[in-house]
């Protein structure tokens, strides 16, 4: 009974700061985004619906959810919900009041994003992040958003059911499948319209940005831990941006089975290899390539902590800066070799 009052309080002292996120395209971008459906913009049965389409002919195109950090404004959600080009964005406040929006920055990438309103206010209601590093199983979680796109001010209950998950997913529709690592499961609902809402412990500090729900499974959701997004902020306040370390190279992470597959004599570490036959798997001009990595190397260590499947080269590089100085233990042939890499800005 304790805890159901503690939620209710924690609903009624979250949801003022939880924000709908509209996203218009004007009619002529959309003819000419997909000019073999031009036509059927003229066909009275591929009308749009009147109420999607304004007095400046903007039309909606989607929808999503995201909360206030800063009483100026500011605005975390996901990347996904704010990738169309040429769109622009206004963010409706849980009283009904509208805001044009602005992207302030898109985490190259996490599913991460930063909006800001335009007013004038500067006392808007907030939301307190908390430690996502600080979470354990069976932990009761509240996902605050807009269900479905459609139903503003909705919020669900749910626990922890899963820690450090591993999804293939495409945060943006025009960007390649992507492994997001280190997810919160939860089974709480999650849908697109409460996408980039706050995840949220019982006491109302926000754990997890609501970012992918597995579609024909039960009671399944992910949420990106609300660090990442702390990271982005702080970058954006120092820097006016995000930046993210850059280290040049392709690589398949190493186990059992693929010792055994490519006759290696290790079972971990990773093996610098390209995708597909036009990849590189060395960039030119990349900190790998000046460190005199070579494809078929395979990275044993960083920082003399084993490469696993449990922490790849992405995983240390999360925890990494712009500039931070990396000694790699390195496997060339039957040689173990050691080399240095300077970490550079990922380009956006």
């Amino acid at each position: 009974m304790k805890e159901k009052s503690q939620i209710i309080e924690t609903i009624k002292r979250v949801m003022p700061a939880v924000v709908s996120i509209v996203i218009s395209k004007h009619l002529e971008d959309l003819k000419k985004e997909v000019p073999e459906l031009g036509s059927l913009f003229n066909d009275p049965r591929f009308q749009f619906p009147p109420d999607k389409i304004d007095a400046h002919g903007m039309v909606q195109v989607g929808g999503g959810s995201g909360f206030i950090v800063d009483e100026k404004g500011v605005i975390l959600t996901n990347k996904h919900v704010i990738a169309e080009p040429h769109a622009e964005y206004t963010v409706i406040l849980s009283d009904g009041e509208k805001f044009s929006a602005k992207v302030l920055a898109r985490d190259p990438l996490d599913d991460v994003a930063i909006l800001k309103i335009n007013t004038t206010d500067g006392d808007l209601p907030t939301v307190e992040l908390g430690d996502s590093g600080n979470i354990e199983l069976g932990q009761t979680v509240l996902a605050f958003g807009n269900a479905l796109g459609i139903f503003r001010n909705t919020v669900s209950t749910g626990i922890i059911s899963g820690l450090s998950r591993a999804i293939s997913a495409q945060p943006d529709p025009r960007a390649p499948m992507q492994e997001m690592r280190g997810l919160i499961q939860t089974d709480a609902a999650i849908n697109p319209g409460n996408s980039g809402g706050p995840l949220t412990d019982v006491f109302g500090k926000v754990i997890g940005i609501n970012a992918a729900v597995v579609f024909g499974a039960q009671n399944i959701g992910f949420a990106i831990p609300v660090k990442a997004a702390e990271r982005d902020l702080a970058d954006l306040k120092k820097h006016g941006k995000i930046r993210r370390p850059f280290l040049g190279l392709r690589y398949i992470t190493l186990n059992d089975d693929l010792k055994e597959k490519l006759k290696l004599s290790v079972s971990y570490g990773a093996l610098i290899a390209k995708e597909h036959l036009l990849d590189q798997a060395i960039v030119e001009g990349s900190p790998a390539d000046k460190a005199g990595l070579k494809e078929n190397d395979i990275v044993l260590e960083w920082d003399g902590e084993k490469v696993t499947t449990d922490k790849n080269i992405q995983d240390y590089l999360e925890n990494c800066e712009v500039g931070d100085k990396i000694n790699l233990k390195v496997l060339r042939g039957k040689k173990e070799i050691d080399a240095k890499v300077a970490l550079a800005e990922r380009k956006i």
